[in-house]
């Protein structure tokens, strides 16, 4: 009786690399803006990425860009047919980034209402494709303290909202006020919501310190955006120091998919992002034993 109740508590309470159901801790997922190139010059379209991701790399979930889904987010037919090419290759949609609808932290009301409804019909359309979230951004003009009040106004509007449809909203670190950490976890705070929160992209920093960002996220992150850029001859990223974010990730609760995403140009797109799940592998190994 002793062992079968020690067997129990290992297995379901006691292993923290592994969640509840016995998966790793940290998988991979692949950011579409990796292919921005390839996808802009029409050598490969939405419905080719899934299927790439699966049968080239070997992953088992995507991150969208809305730009490449410009007119299609409320097209039913086409999001049936990407829907379904997920299923085919047993590929999960995980989220949807959004740009180009308006500043959440706009200072103008109407301004930034109106981006706030902008955004509705991609909550509807990560809903359709089976996502968790949508990435947002928390731009604007204005002083930090005057920002700050919009986007609490803008982020709290858009998460009721995207409540309806069991969809997260998640801020991205992206240039401006919004990659300085401590700045967009006063928002989270303030906004309380559970279905708002972040996503720290661990090479958007600017004047803040990288790794102190994305300590200061790591209690909101819903998801982590793997960015890189370049490598050096052992694999590693020549700006971040990706075995001292993982150490900052693992300190935290969080548990899921560290996003790939290759923004470089030294090697070319597929290189790059085989040079990226690489480096996001090594440095996962040692959390998922």
């Amino acid at each position: 009786m002793k062992i079968r109740l020690f067997l129990f508590v290992i297995l379901f309470t006691g292993v923290s690399c592994f969640n509840s159901f016995g998966q790793p801790r940290y998988k991979i997922s692949l950011a579409e803006w990796s292919f921005h190139r390839a996808l802009g010059k029409g050598e490969m379209t939405n419905l080719d990425f899934p299927k790439i991701a699966k049968t080239v790399y070997n992953l088992d979930a995507v991150e969208y860009v809305s730009t490449f889904l410009k007119g299609k987010s409320e097209d039913t037919q086409y999001l049936t047919s990407l829907k379904d090419t997920c299923t085919k290759y047993g590929v999960k949609s995980l989220l949807i980034m959004v740009d180009g609808e308006g500043n959440l932290a706009d200072t103008s009301a109407a301004a930034r209402q109106k981006a706030v409804e902008n955004h509705y019909k991609w909550v509807k359309a990560a809903q359709f494709l089976g996502c968790h979230s949508i990435r947002v951004n928390a731009a604007g003009r204005g002083t930090m303290g005057q920002m700050q009040a919009a986007a609490i106004d803008g982020l709290t509007k858009l998460s009721d909202y995207a409540a309806k449809y069991n969809i997260n909203v998640i801020v991205e670190n992206h240039g401006g006020n919004s990659s300085i950490g401590k700045w967009l976890v006063e928002i989270m705070k303030v906004v309380n919501r559970p279905n708002c929160g972040v996503l720290p992209d661990l090479g958007n920093f600017y004047e803040y310190d990288r790794y102190a960002g994305v300590k200061d996220m790591m209690p909101y992150a819903k998801g982590v955006s793997g960015k890189t850029h370049d490598f050096d001859q052992d694999g590693n990223e020549t700006v971040i120091d990706y075995v001292k974010m993982m150490k900052i990730i693992s300190n935290s609760d969080f548990k899921g998919y560290i996003d790939v995403e290759y923004e470089g140009d030294k090697l070319s797109e597929p290189d790059g992002v085989k040079a990226s799940i690489a480096l996001v592998q090594k440095v996962i190994a040692p959390y998922n034993k």
